[in-house]
């Protein structure tokens, strides 16, 4: 399910955000026009997007999802609706990718986070997820790839 996690030292990295709090049945509902929007934005203001989009946790969900759709942009954006410019800070970080589907992530969280605490490392409370290949470039959920990041105190 997941790869063999690794740790490693990740570098800043500067993002365009939009911030959305939601239910956790909610989360299929607002993430496709969330990244449309976006990306749009972005686009608009004329920015390079550095890499994959990816979902910034700022706590582990419970009832609700609090998160930041983001993408790494290659130079500090202006905030224009709902986009707001932001940063990945660097970090020790715990890392593995998962193949599969989107309804296998919680389980292949629960695997990374047992492997995390069995190699004695200590999460931080957020984490993100990138979508490194998924329904826009395969729909073969089998061929889906999400890199999976757990930042550590």
């Amino acid at each position: 399910m997941i790869d063999t996690p690794h740790v490693l030292q990740t570098a800043a990295q500067l993002t365009a955000c939009i911030r959305v709090t939601v239910p956790r049945a909610d989360i299929q509902k607002v993430m496709g026009p969330g990244i449309s929007e976006l990306s749009a934005a972005v686009a608009a203001q004329g920015t390079a997007v550095t890499g994959p989009w990816f979902t910034h946790h700022l706590r582990r969900p419970s009832e609700n999802f609090d998160f930041e759709i983001c993408l790494p942009v290659a130079k500090p954006v202006t905030p224009f609706g709902r986009m707001t410019p932001g940063q990945l800070s660097a970090t020790t970080t715990a890392r593995t990718i998962y193949h599969g589907g989107y309804e296998g992530l919680s389980t292949a969280w629960g695997e990374f986070r047992a492997w995390i605490a069995a190699n004695g490392h200590t999460p931080r409370q957020d984490f993100w997820e990138c979508y490194v290949v998924g329904p826009e470039s395969n729909s073969d959920p089998a061929a889906w790839r999400t890199e999976l990041n757990q930042p550590l105190s």
